[in-house]
């Protein structure tokens, strides 16, 4: 199964299309209908994920799928599934100039080449990226090399989705990683700056942040900090001596109190993320203008602005589905 760089709704014509996100805490899914030259938001259902602290099996997963489709309800029996950063990679690498089911082979046999890491039994696919300043001869461009936006995952865990998916009476028409599908959706709520902006897209996600930049309606750098939600919480907990769920409510109030250790805990993601920003922009020669924050974290309007101090950006929350209807 390959992993395809895609919008949610395939090329196709289809009239529905169901997504299926499994997180590390909690699995999301939408089924959305076209309207018009837009989308529609037909039902969606958020239940609690399998447990990873046991070997997942193909028996809980699919159980788990067929609960979810059934809350969906929807009459298509195609699915497409993201994974997360734990199950999945993104990378960007420099590889030979030649056809991308040519490049699928050549990084299962030497992803340690163009990856900097030996990967046994993955699954590549890869999207291939505009060259700047190509030179135009048949030649040149036979010994050049070209960038691409490589995804994978262990094959394991692909047939394991599979077949959970076969079980349930699911078709797993596409999976995609939590981070392609970020971008994608940030190219559908906000079309013009996607094509046209320099900006971050942070997700503050239950164990893991990631933070990816766009350049002009390209994805040029992308990270994962192992730092999410379940911490800042946790830490909150410890710091106030409080309950779990009360401390996920003091994360989103903020009352006086809290402020002071939300701070300090605040600081090593603002830091992991602020020196993203300067690795690109010296790369790059250009300025990240804006950050864009996503995740149930991202409800707090006060660390929207902590973190706005922090990396000394604009920064706003942002709804992926926004631009559903």
């Amino acid at each position: 199964m390959a992993l395809p760089f895609q919008t949610i709704l395939p090329k196709r014509k289809r009239s529905q299309a169901v997504a299926i996100d499994i997180g590390s805490h909690a699995t999301k899914a939408g089924c959305i209908q076209r309207k018009g030259d837009g989308f529609e938001l037909l039902r969606y259902a958020v239940q609690e994920a399998p447990t990873k602290d046991k070997p997942l099996s193909s028996e809980v997963l699919s159980s788990h799928l067929k609960s979810v489709a059934q809350a969906l309800n929807s009459r298509t029996k195609q699915i497409a599934l993201l994974i997360g950063v734990e199950d999945s990679l993104v990378r960007h690498a420099e590889v030979p100039m030649m056809p991308v089911s040519d490049l699928r082979l050549m990084l299962k046999h030497g992803s340690k080449n163009y990856l900097q890491q030996e990967l046994p039994d993955y699954v590549f696919d890869c999207h291939v990226l505009p060259q700047r300043g190509a030179a135009n001869s048949s030649e040149s461009q036979r010994n050049q090399k070209c960038r691409a936006l490589v995804g994978g995952a262990k094959r394991q865990y692909l047939e394991l989705l599979q077949q959970a998916a076969t079980a349930a009476g699911l078709v797993a028409d596409q999976v995609t990683p939590d981070l392609i599908g970020i971008a994608n959706a940030f190219e559908m709520a906000q079309p013009e700056i996607f094509a046209q902006g320099i900006v971050a897209l942070v997700d503050i996600g239950f164990r893991h942040s990631t933070i990816s930049i766009l350049l002009n309606g390209e994805l040029s750098l992308n990270r994962v900090v192992g730092l999410g939600g379940e911490k800042i919480t946790g830490g909150l907990a410890e710091a106030m001596n409080l309950s779990s769920s009360d401390a996920e409510k003091a994360k989103l109030t903020v009352t006086d109190d809290a402020q002071p250790v939300l701070m300090s805990l605040l600081m090593p993601l603002g830091r992991e993320l602020r020196a993203s920003l300067d690795f690109f922009e010296k790369q790059e020669d250009k300025t990240v203008t804006q950050v864009f924050i996503s995740g149930g974290t991202a409800r707090s309007q006060f660390i929207i602005e902590a973190l706005q101090s922090e990396l000394m950006i604009p920064c706003k929350s942002w709804n992926p589905i926004s631009f559903l209807r």
